[in-house]
């Protein structure tokens, strides 16, 4: 998918992938901000305690890091929503630093739908989608599990391309 051009990684997608990468970025942004909210798992998975067993050590910590780290995780996501053609699929070009931060936008959006899904570590993602799709192949499920194994694709592509 992603290809090293000179000094840019470049990928062609569909008008498919467009809709998908640009709901995901959507939904992130939107978490981050008007869906903010400490006891959601998701938000939980994003920004961990810093100190597990020490309360106020994690609030402390918080207190002077979690307005960068919120704005740099939205602005990772904006850099994936300002990289996509508009509405019709297209080429998209990134720089190194945009690169990076889609690698990054890409992980925040694999560790939320991660958590939606209650994907673990030892999860077998191909075992996960053949159960979802012998159970209801039209099912949200196997939506949703097939755009977190395409983010993960997208994520090792580009990821690859930065590499060579």
């Amino acid at each position: 998918m992603f290809r090293r051009q000179g000094e840019r990684y470049v990928a062609t997608l569909v008008v498919d992938e467009v809709r998908v990468l640009r709901k995901v970025a959507t939904e992130v942004v939107g978490l981050l901000t008007d869906g903010f909210d400490h006891t959601d798992p998701v938000v939980g998975r994003l920004f961990p305690e810093a100190y597990p067993d020490d309360s106020a050590g994690t609030a402390e910590f918080r207190k002077y890091t979690e307005g960068d780290l919120k704005t740099g995780k939205i602005d990772q996501a904006g850099a994936i929503l300002a990289a996509l053609p508009d509405s019709a699929g297209g080429e998209v070009q990134l720089d190194a630093e945009a690169a990076e931060a889609w690698l990054r936008g890409l992980n925040d959006a694999r560790l939320a739908m991660g958590v939606r899904l209650e994907i673990k570590d030892g999860t077998d993602l191909g075992a996960e989608l053949d159960e979802a799709v012998a159970a209801d192949p039209s099912s949200s499920r196997v939506f949703q599990l097939s755009v977190y194994a395409y983010l993960g694709y997208l994520q090792e592509s580009l990821l690859n391309a930065m590499l060579d």
